[in-house]
């Protein structure tokens, strides 16, 4: 138990760090002028244009880091700052989320995956912890001498199988989010959209985004394991 909850704090700690260094990192390139002079709105449509993408709307979405790619009405939102501003972090977000629109028309294998997990996990993963301790409760409240498992170890293995899939579903975005960022960085390359400079700072904002994603997918199979001990370990 005590060993489960240092595990947690460590990685909610790096994650905080993580977190808190992007912020910098994006604070930092944003102070980078692209010598092009493009906005993050016209790098995504010309990233777009160039890949032969022409049913896919760029759009300013409110707040800070709200940057995504819909592939339900194909648009790729960017944030207010990075749709309007003329800096390396800027271009590397739009350039990034163009990348998921580009997977997107490619129909990359691990975009498909995940957006067809996406539904049933959005609904199971709000509950599925609560279905394991709801079982483990019933589990404890019944008579340990009947020899029968019980209806509560089966509510509690269903919220298992839950957790299961939204830690599937961490692991699948990474390949995702990886081959994103490296469609943005050698279109930005290869189109010679961006100094050495300008390119470097996108690359450092980019692998500092990225490793929220991979924190993420370990700190939920931490859980899961954790929990699936608590379960079947009651079981001996």
């Amino acid at each position: 138990m005590i060993g489960f909850y240092i595990l947690i704090g460590v990685i909610s700690l790096v994650s905080w760090l993580i977190s808190n260094t992007l912020k910098k990192k994006f604070e930092k390139y944003s102070k980078v002028s692209l010598r092009n002079g493009m906005s993050g709105a016209e790098i995504a449509e010309k990233m777009l244009a160039d890949h032969g993408i022409r049913d896919v709307k760029v759009i300013s979405t409110p707040g800070r880091l709200t940057d995504h790619y819909n592939p339900l009405d194909k648009t790729v939102n960017l944030s207010e700052a990075v749709y309007n501003q003329r800096n390396a972090s800027a271009a590397a977000v739009a350039a990034h989320e163009v990348g998921h629109a580009v997977q997107h028309a490619t129909a990359y294998e691990w975009l498909t995956m995940r957006s067809k997990m996406v539904p049933v996990v959005s609904v199971t993963s709000n509950f599925s912890q609560w279905l394991v301790i709801g079982g483990i409760i019933l589990g404890i409240a019944s008579d340990p001498n009947s020899g029968e498992m019980g209806i509560g170890f089966y509510i509690a293995i269903t919220g298992l199988a839950f957790m299961a899939l939204a830690t599937a579903f961490s692991f699948i975005t990474l390949p995702v989010e990886y081959d994103a960022s490296n469609r943005a960085l050698a279109w930005l390359k290869n189109k010679n959209m961006v100094s050495q400079q300008e390119l470097e700072g996108s690359t450092d904002a980019l692998k500092w985004a990225a490793r929220t994603y991979l924190v993420a997918a370990i700190g939920s199979l931490a859980m899961l394991l954790y929990w699936a001990l608590q379960v079947l370990g009651s079981r001996d």
